[in-house]
C-alpha cells in the first residue's frame, strides 16, 4: 500500500545522538580541565568557578562525572533542538505543523508550491501568497523535498522562486498605507520583544492583504502575491 502519512521531525536517533556527543566530550574534558584552569590562573590569574571545581576533582571522580554531565547536557539540547522543529505531518488532504503547543494545518488544494527558502519551509497558494512560513533545520530538508514529492505536492527546491520580488520595507515609505506600515511596525515590534506569537498574528494580516514577508538582515522584507495591489 502506497504511504499516506508522513511525518518529518528530527528523530529520536540524532537527540541520542547529541547525549552521546556530549558524554565523549565531557569525558575528554575531564583530562583537559586541569590544564585549561592552569593555563587561565596563569594568563589571567583567574578561573571560572565550575572549572576550578572540576580540576579539583581526581580523575576517578572527574571522569564519570564530567561523562554524564556531557551526556545530559547533550541530551538536553537534542531534545530543545526536536522541540523547536517540531513535526511536519503531511498527508494526501493536506500539512500539519505541530510546534510548541500550536497546531496549524493547510489543505491540500489550497497548495501551490512547497519550498524552503534558507531555514524557512514556505507553502503558497496558486497565487504565490504564502500560507505557511516555519522555521525548519536544513538536516529535514531532505526528508520534507521527499514528502512532498512521494505525495505529488509541486516541490520548488531549496531557493524562493519569487526571491527577487521581494523588498525591503522602509517605514513611512509612500508604497503601503498606513495600516500596512502599522502592521509592519507591530511585527518588527513584536520580533524585538521576542513575541513569536504576536509577530505571527501580525504575518498574518500582511498575508490577508497579499503581502509575504520575512525577515532578513536585520531588517523585514516583503513581496506582492500574484494580482495584488499595493495602495
Amino acid at each position: 500500500m502506497a504511504e499516506s502519512t508522513i511525518d518529518v521531525s528530527i528523530s529520536q536517533r540524532w537527540v541520542i545522538g547529541m547525549s552521546l556527543a556530549g558524554a565523549v566530550l565531557g569525558c575528554g574534558a575531564a583530562f583537559l580541565v586541569g590544564p585549561l584552569v592552569n593555563w587561565l590562573l596563569g594568563l589571567a590569574g583567574d578561573a571560572p568557578g565550575p572549572l576550578r571545581l572540576a580540576a579539583g576533582l581526581p580523575l576517578i571522580w572527574a571522569i564519570p562525572i564530567l561523562t554524564l554531565a556531557g551526556c545530559f547536557t547533550g541530551l538536553w539540547f537534542g531534545r530543545e533542538w526536536q522541540k523547536e522543529n517540531g513535526t511536519i505531518t503531511i498527508t494526501v488532504e493536506g500539512m500539519t505543523v505541530h510546534r510548541a503547543g500550536s497546531i496549524r494545518h493547510v489543505a491540500r488544494e489550497r497548495i501551490g508550491g512547497a519550498f524552503t527558502d534558507g531555514h524557512d519551509l514556505v507553502v503558497t497558494d496558486t497565487a504565490t501568497n504564502e500560507l505557511l512560513r516555519v522555521t525548519t533545520d536544513r538536516v529535514l530538508v531532505d526528508r520534507l523535498r521527499g514528502a512532498f514529492e512521494r505525495l505529488d505536492y509541486p516541490w520548488h527546491g531549496t531557493r524562493d522562486p519569487y526571491d527577487d520580488a521581494f523588498a525591503a520595507w522602509v517605514d513611512g515609505s509612500g508604497l503601503l498605507d498606513a495600516h500596512t506600515h502599522d502592521l509592519f511596525r507591530a511585527r518588527e515590534r513584536a520580533l524585538a520583544d521576542d513575541l513569536p506569537g504576536t509577530a505571527e498574528n501580525a504575518r498574518d494580516e500582511l498575508r490577508d492583504l497579499g503581502i509575504a514577508v520575512r525577515a532578513r538582515g536585520g531588517g523585514q522584507q516583503y513581496r506582492l502575491a500574484r494580482g495584488s495591489e499595493l495602495g
